[in-house]
């Protein structure tokens, strides 16, 4: 059953209640987690762990809490759930202050654990892949916030979600300022050309994923080779498979971009490897 920790408090879906003078609500002042559980156990929680406070120093947030306070309170909200398989939402916000944008008043910041079950697209998405377009709203610039903090700011993915479903597709791409494909509106991006797998880098103002980073890690000890290099639409159009990577959505294939065919318009051999090194990995 969903279980939500808030603050101290063990409350669930009806009860869990935050102030509507949280600035994490009234501007978007926070920052999150998203961490799946497989078979009853956390998939890379220390990873995920390190990020979020990795986040919150970046946006001189406190949490106030010690890192292995926090992992062994994730832990406790999945043993509370019951849920053998679930999706975590760690969220920390600035806290309760005033309706001014300055934090000064926020006095101390606001903590939850949200356990629950997730599911992005059907299954059967999974085996005929995703039709993706373009959205118009690019992604933030990487110099007005780090996509490397996790942060509530997300908007513009928002915006190119609803820009995606008015097109009728499953998943949007998004591009920065210079036409450079960098990610899905939650999800990273990565296109193969033979055995060869290219995803955009870091400094591409993109979030590197945990996903991200297991996939890579999976890539190369299959014997693929493994590039983080800018690439546009026409890399994507003439690539012969092409996949997304995310907490919640796992290895999802892309069978269209724009109306085009991705190789044969079905998941490719290199991608179902992968998504079987996957689900292996993490119910290993």
């Amino acid at each position: 059953m969903t279980t939500i920790w808030l603050d101290g408090k063990w409350l669930d879906r009806d009860t869990a209640m935050i102030s509507v003078y949280d600035h994490g609500l009234l501007y978007g002042d926070g920052i999150f987690e998203g961490i799946r559980v497989y078979n009853g156990r956390v998939f890379r929680l220390k990873e995920h762990i390190d990020r979020l406070y990795a986040s919150a120093r970046a946006i001189a947030l406190e949490i106030g809490m010690p890192r292995e306070e926090f992992a062994a309170l994730v832990e406790e909200a999945i043993k509370r759930s019951g849920l053998r398989d679930a999706y975590i939402r760690p969220i920390v916000t600035r806290g309760v202050g005033d309706l001014g944008i300055d934090p000064l008043n926020c006095k101390k910041p606001t903590i939850m654990v949200i356990v629950d079950t997730i599911k992005i697209w059907p299954e059967e998405r999974y085996e005929q892949g995703l039709a993706c377009v373009t959205a118009p709203t690019p992604i933030p610039h990487r110099e007005s916030l780090s996509p490397r903090v996790k942060s509530l700011n997300y908007l513009p993915h928002v915006m190119a979600k609803i820009e995606g479903r008015v097109a009728g597709a499953d998943e949007v791409l998004m591009l920065d300022a210079s036409g450079h494909v960098c990610e899905g509106s939650g999800q990273n991006l990565f296109i193969v050309n033979g055995r060869t797998l290219r995803t955009p880098p870091s400094y591409a103002g993109i979030l590197l994923g945990v996903t991200r980073n297991a996939v890579m890690e999976i890539a190369t000890q299959a014997g693929y080779a493994v590039k983080e290099e800018l690439f546009n639409r026409y890399d994507i159009y003439t690539a012969d498979e092409a996949f997304l990577t995310g907490t919640a959505s796992e290895v999802a294939p892309i069978r269209s971009p724009d109306g085009r065919a991705v190789g044969t318009g079905k998941p490719g051999p290199v991608t179902r490897d992968l998504m079987t090194k996957f689900r292996a990995l993490v119910r290993d």
